[in-house]
């Protein structure tokens, strides 16, 4: 299905700095009156406007199919993937910003530097104490806990919820998120990682873990139409729970076998 555009509006930050505890922007603006026809999603619109208007038009793009998370952008005030976000019917203009409160590189492309870095310090694998050769052997996991992974391991790591939240907007430095927290959460009910007690320990501070308030914009914003909020309470009520919580009984998991 095909559609005519009237016009599109692309906001791009192009510096952000500091004066004592407000943020300042400067932007660039650009209107795209356009009349030609392109795909329905606003990903196609972008395309085709770099391909025949704007070729110093920037944006991150791969798959076009909602998995790989490049496209995540905020259009017409909510975070989502161009990739799958239609174009409205009504031919209203279309507003397109980079997602907020992010360092931005140039036009829609924000910079995940600090996302990344949060998101290496959890150590997002799969770690043993038990003594194995890698590759020798392969663990069993049970129907009922692989069960508990669901709803976490889709995650694309877009940040579109991670940057819909005021928390992060303001304390990205200290507090993770929910896009990093959900992926902890992962590991940490993960029947066949042995490091559990040891990753709970990272999020004893005030911030890292706590300045989620439960307002849950996440899941809100959310493409994949996950709970990312549902996962930081878990996570809370293990971190409480940790003095008592028993060792993890690999038995109910299954044998490792050659």
């Amino acid at each position: 299905m095909f559609r005519a555009l009237t016009k599109i509006t692309v906001t791009g930050g192009t510096c952000r700095f500091f004066i004592t505890q407000a943020c300042s922007y400067l932007f660039m603006c650009s209107e795209y009156l356009y009349y030609y026809y392109c795909g329905p999603m606003v990903l196609d619109a972008l395309i085709k406007i770099k391909n025949e208007l704007d070729p110093t038009l920037a944006f991150r793009r791969s798959c076009r199919e909602g998995i790989c998370g490049s496209c995540s952008m905020n259009i017409d005030d909510r975070n989502t993937l161009a990739c799958i976000c239609k174009i409205d019917d009504s031919n209203k203009p279309l507003k397109i910003h980079p997602l907020p409160h992010m360092y931005v590189i140039k036009d829609l492309v924000p910079d995940f530097t600090n996302f990344y870095m949060q998101y290496k310090m959890i150590e997002p694998y799969l770690k043993r104490k038990t003594p194995t050769s890698i590759g020798d052997k392969q663990l069993f996991q049970s129907v009922e806990d692989r069960k508990k992974l669901d709803g976490t391991y889709e995650c694309i790591l877009c940040t579109c919820c991670s940057t819909s939240y005021p928390s992060y907007w303001w304390n990205a430095d200290k507090y993770l998120g929910p896009a990093v927290l959900m992926q902890a959460y992962k590991w940490i009910v993960d029947s066949r990682d042995e490091y559990t007690k040891e990753r709970l320990e990272q999020f004893r501070d005030p911030f890292t873990l706590y300045r989620c308030h439960t307002i849950m914009n996440c899941t809100e914003a959310c493409p994949k139409g996950l709970n990312p909020g549902k996962a930081i309470g878990e996570l809370k009520v293990l971190l409480a729970n940790m003095g008592t919580m028993p060792s993890k009984n690999l038995s109910t998991v299954g044998t490792e076998y050659k």
